[in-house]
């Protein structure tokens, strides 16, 4: 005997639900009344994605649809500067409707500092959590372009223009200069920590080592809330707006062909820029 169909389910509604399973164009808006959870997974690079998620941010905030949003996240962190924004972003949705985070896996330095937004942390008892500070990194490979004969012909105006360029060696001045610069992303990254988790800078500063905890010790520390899953994180926010616990996981909208192309042809490439970008791109970064 056939299942019943509900009545109250629309027939357009469902050959949209079957037609986004088989075409991942296929836009479906959140359902009303539902917690929207933002996945923040992978490295943080600089522009595209990082600037797509503050977007992203800024549509849940104005929904009238969306009660409250759950932050998904499994991230090393990454770029300083797109971390930080993605910071301002979340916190702009947090002042509107509750915003909860869930660390399921890694929260870690620019990740941790999405966090931070948040009106509460949830972290998985074994997830990884921290890494407080700021790392500038690059090749520096004079040598080996000499042994192999190439040369680089340089045209600036301004003395610290190359700076970090990778063909020359840090004069003590560009050193100072780099370090003055790690300092300031470090002291900015204290304060968001200190005014989020209501602790002293001086006692933020003995955190921020750049060394990372378990969940369980996170929380001990103060750096997280509660120790909980994603649904328990979605119980939480659904608590604070005073709806049902149901979620949906929102993302934005791209045309049909963008998204075809992303899932059949382009997975394998980003994943690689995304590495390449975690370890080469962007000088400034929180892991």
């Amino acid at each position: 005997m056939p299942p019943k169909r509900d009545p109250n389910r629309r027939a357009s509604g469902t050959l949209r639900e079957r037609l986004a399973r088989l075409l991942p164009g296929v836009h479906v808006p959140v359902p009303r009344g539902r917690v929207a959870v933002v996945r923040l997974f992978g490295p943080i690079p600089g522009g595209g994605r990082s600037s797509s998620l503050a977007e992203l941010a800024a549509h849940l905030r104005d929904s009238r649809r969306v009660p409250a949003v759950v932050l998904d996240i499994d991230s090393p962190g990454g770029s300083a500067s797109a971390s930080d924004d993605l910071f301002l972003a979340f916190e702009r949705l947090a002042r509107a409707k509750p915003l909860v985070a869930s660390i399921r896996g890694t929260g870690a330095s620019g990740a941790y500092l999405a966090a931070l937004a948040a009106r509460r942390i949830v972290a998985n008892p074994n997830a990884i959590v921290g890494s407080i500070g700021v790392i500038s990194a690059g090749p520096r490979v004079p040598r080996l372009l000499d042994r192999v004969g190439v040369g680089v012909s340089v045209r600036k105006a301004g003395r610290l223009k190359d700076m970090g360029a990778p063909w020359h060696d840090d004069s003590d001045e560009e050193q100072a200069k780099e370090q003055e610069l790690v300092d300031a992303i470090y002291d900015a990254f204290v304060a968001r920590v200190a005014a989020a988790r209501r602790m002293s800078p001086e006692r933020v500063r003995e955190l921020a080592t750049g060394e990372v905890w378990l969940g369980t010790r996170a929380l001990e520390l103060g750096l997280v809330d509660e120790i909980g899953d994603l649904e328990r994180a979605v119980e939480i926010a659904a608590g604070m707006a005073r709806v049902p616990s149901r979620s949906t996981r929102v993302r934005l909208r791209q045309p049909l062909l963008g998204r075809l192309v992303d899932r059949f042809a382009t997975r394998a490439a980003l994943a690689a820029a995304d590495e390449i970008e975690a370890r080469f791109g962007g000088r400034f970064r929180g892991l």
